[in-house]
This record gives structure tokens, sequence and C-alpha cells, in this order.
């Protein structure tokens, strides 16, 4: 077989014949010549390039020029084999060094180098800790921190030679914390401001760099906060009136609350949620059936919201019994329609109200009452009043925390007596008018009456004399008044004649009356 005339090709294939003789070399010495073996395992070191006739050889192990192992002095943590090879039984950080394999023929020959082996001895990653501050550990183990909060972050280990620390967090690189990882002994990184997004379970890692040992530890940790805004109270109708639906809601945190109904004033429980640490599960909505037993007495209800991180917030609405009001008395006409009226506005919760009569029969819309209620007011309306409608109906309003009726009187007034009524309206305004006109008369003749009924004997304790005359011929009233008070003017009334002479008469005594008069009053 000829080789190739080109002296290229020739060269290539002597350099690739090279680099694999090489590489064989290498792969062989990494595989014969490094030993690598955990602290307390056991290890075999092979004394290798044997003769061979290698049964008549005797073997012998130095480190690091010092014989460690001979046959003729076995140990229980060194002994070597028949093959030559090193035995070394739970090996110590001690056992690491550089190894040598001699052998000599049975004859005396000289001691022969067959293997040089490096031993290298790892310890690790052990004493692995993590902690996770500050935070809560609940019963299952996980820890917790609250929103918002600064969490520190440490994980420790030890290892021999060396060691990589790493953090991940659900088995991802912490990127976003210049992914914490380093070769010393622990690794830290810190949380300023955590927020929901970053629980979940971080893991440290400790890997041996020479061993490559790898050993984690993990730790879950949840990121708990409460609702922003307060619980929200309602209530529904279940079996009116008797029995509501109390309803609790507070949503919007992690985990969920613990919600609670309570009585306001008396702080007795109506009804209570599951806790933190029962088996039950939490909840965010909190109902609970409520009937008259329970709420007797009760004014005011809240129901509290309680949450792990510590915040508690409340919401309340207030109860009112129902109490029906309107006109407790009503007059209809024998053959009208009549309207029955009441209101109830002030039940919480709200009444279921209804119209009775006083066998405490409900009553219905018929052809003889009509219903109807038109927000909170409630009307019955009486087609067609007779005789026998009279008498009491009820206005009933119940919830569940009472009941209470309004008692309604309704009079019927048949036709013969509104004739009696309209007799009487007519006879006082007859009298009402008699008495107008007699008034009007006496006041336009007062002056008469008074001077008739003799008024002016009043004025007896002035002294005042009435001579009164009778004569055929004439009658001369006389009426003499002391002397009045002075006026403004200074001048004073004396004396005060009346005469009072027939009209027929008056010519013919006129002469006899100046004469009578110069005689009774001389000047």
């Amino acid at each position: 077989m000829g080789f190739p005339d080109n002296p290229t090709m020739i060269i290539s294939a002597i350099v690739l014949y090279l680099l694999l003789l090489s590489h064989q070399a290498v792969s062989e010495e990494q595989v014969q010549r490094y030993v690598i073996r955990e602290k307390g395992e056991n290890a075999v070191l092979q004394c290798l390039d044997q003769p061979v006739n290698a049964s008549s050889l005797l073997y012998r192990w130095k480190k690091s020029g010092t014989v460690v192992a001979n046959p003729l002095k076995p140990s229980e943590h060194l002994s070597i084999s028949n093959n030559g090879s090193l035995w070394i039984s739970s090996l110590q950080s001690t056992d690491e060094g550089q190894y040598e394999c001699e052998s000599q023929t049975k004859d005396g020959s000289s001691w022969q180098t067959l293997s040089n082996i490096l031993l290298r001895v790892a310890e690790g990653p052990t004493s692995i800790s993590l902690a996770i501050k500050p935070a809560t550990l609940l019963q299952n183990g996980t820890l917790y921190v609250t929103k918002g909060s600064y969490v520190y972050f440490n994980c420790s280990s030890e290892s021999f030679p060396s060691q990589n620390l790493t953090w991940t967090v659900e088995d991802l690189a912490l990127d976003g914390y210049d992914r914490a990882s380093g070769n010393k002994s622990f690794i830290e990184f810190s949380i300023r401001n955590i927020q929901p997004s970053d629980q979940g379970i971080y893991t440290c890692t400790s890997q041996n760099t020479l061993s490559k040992t790898t050993v984690n530890k993990s730790q879950e940790l949840l990121v708990y906060y409460a609702p922003e805004r307060h619980p929200e109270c309602s209530w529904v109708i279940v079996n009116e009136p008797f029995d509501f639906l109390f309803i609790c809601s507070w949503c919007g945190g992690y985990p969920v609350p613990t919600l609670d109904w309570h009585e306001v004033l008396e702080e007795n429980v109506i009804a209570k949620g599951p806790t933190i640490n029962s088996t039950s599960q939490e909840t965010e909505r909190l109902e609970v059936h409520v009937n008259r037993f329970i709420l007797h007495n009760v004014k005011e209800v809240k129901c509290i919201g309680h949450h792990v991180t510590g915040v508690e917030k409340a919401c309340s609405f207030e109860l009112k019994r129902p109490y029906p009001l309107g006109d407790p008395l009503v007059t209809a006409l024998e053959g009208s329609n009549i309207t029955l009226s009441c209101t109830e506005t002030d039940s919480l919760p709200p009444a279921k109200t209804v119209w009775k009569q006083k066998d405490n029969k409900i009553i219905n819309t018929t052809s003889k009452y009509i219903v109807s209620d038109n927000k909170l007011h409630y009307k019955l309306i009486i087609i067609n009043v007779t005789k026998e409608d009279e008498g009491a109906y009820y206005c009933y309003s119940e919830n569940p925390l009472d009941a209470r009726a309004l008692e309604v009187f309704l009079t019927v007034k048949t036709s013969a007596g509104n004739g009696g009524a309209v007799v009487g309206v007519f006879v006082s305004i007859l009298i009402m008018m008699i008495g107008v006109t007699v008034g009007v008369t006496v006041y336009s003749k007062r002056d008469r009456i008074c001077i008739g009924l003799g008024f002016s004997h009043l004025d007896d304790d002035r002294r005042d004399i009435l001579s009164l005359v009778d004569s055929d011929e004439e009658e001369i009233f006389h009426h003499t008044v002391p002397q009045l008070p002075l006026l403004t003017n200074g001048h004073a009334t004396t004396l005060v004649e009346i005469h009072r002479i027939p009209s027929s008469d008056h010519e013919d005594k006129a002469d006899s009356t100046n004469q009578h008069n110069d005689q009774t009053h001389p000047e």
C-alpha cells in the first residue's frame, strides 16, 4: 500500500493521529491517576502498570514519600490486596494526598514505582441552614410575612474544600435580586417592600466545587395582606316575616378573614366564623339565619372581620321594631266607599304589613275589599259600606324583632241619622241669626234703653238732685248740679236747668213760667 503523493494530506493525517493518541492518554490519566472520594466513604487505589507475571511481586504504598501501607504490617484503616490495590476505609480529610504504588520481585530486587495517584477527599455540603426574617411559622411549616414589610434572607452551609451557594424561587434564579449566589460559607439578600408576587418556594442550593455534590433546602413563603375596604353588611328575606339572612362579606385579602356577627350593646356573639387555626375553611362571606328568638332584644348588630395580619374592621346596621301609624277613628256614610290607611316606615329589617279583622283574619282583595300598598303606605278600601262593616280593623306589621298592630275603628252612619244631623245644623244656624238680629237692634236703641233703665242713679255719689213737678199746665224738671271742677279755660258751670213744656200750651203758659222762674231763682 502506497502513501499519498500530496504532502499536505500526509501532514494532516499525522497530526490527527497524534491528537487521538494524546486524548486517549489524557483520558486514561484522568481515570487512573486522579481519584475523588467523599469523607467517610471507602476508597480503593489500584496499582497500575503491573508486569505480566505480577504474582511474583511484592507491593507497598507511599504517601508523600512515606510508606503508609506494607503487606507485612496491615491495619484496619489501610490494607493492600493481592493485586496490589490499596484499600482505605472510612476516609478522613488527612487521607488526602499523593499516593505511589511500588513493587518488588520476591527475590529481593529493588522497588519500582508502578503508579502515582492523587487522592482528593471532599466533605459536604453539610449543616445547610435557611433563615427568613421576620416571618411567622404556621402549623404546616410554612412561613408568612406581611405585605409591604422588609424581609431578610440568609443561607449558610459547610463544605470542603469549597462550595457554591445559590438562591432560587419557584425553580427560577433570582435575577431580580442580582442572582444571589457565591462560594463562601453563607449567602444573603433582602426585599424591602415585599409584595404578593414575591411569595413562593425559596430554595438555597449548595454545591461542593470538588465533588459536585449538591444539597438543597427549601422554604415556602407566603405574603399575607388584609382587604383594603371595610366589610359589607346586608340582609335577605328568607321566610317572610320570621326568618332573615344576615350577610357579611369582606373580600380582597389573603388569606380570607374570620367573620363574626355580634350584638352591639351586649357584645353577644350571634354567629361566629371559623378561626385561622381551625380545620374549617376561612370565608370571605358569613351568612347566618336569624329569627325573633335570636333578635328579640337586639337593637343593633355588627359584623367584625379579623385578619391574621392583625387588621380588624367592622360594619353594622340598626334594627327597629315595627310601629304602624294612622287615624284610629274613621266615620263613613252607609252605602259609600271608605278608605282605611296606615304607614310603616321605621322597621328594620322591613316588616310585612297586612290588614286584619277583629277575628284575626287577614283581609285580601275581593269584591268587597281592595288592599293595596305603595312604598310602605297600606290602604284598605271597603266598597258599599253597610252597618255590618262597623267595627275594629287592624293594620298588622311584623318583622323578626316584633309584631305590632294599629287598631282603626270604623263607625257607619245611616241616612236617617244624617237627616237629623241636617236639622240640627239648620236650627243652629237659625239661633245664630236671631242672636245677631237682637244684638243689632239693642245696639241701635242703646240711648233709650239706658235712660229707661235708670242708669242716671249710678252717679248718686256726686250729690246730684233730680226734681219732678207735675202740673196740669206744665211739667218742669229741676236738676241742680254741684259746681264742676275748673276747666282749662278757668270757667265753671254752676247750674243746669231742664224744662219740658207741652207744645200745645207753650204759648199760653209762657208768662206764667217766666214769673215762676223769677221767684225760684232771684238774682
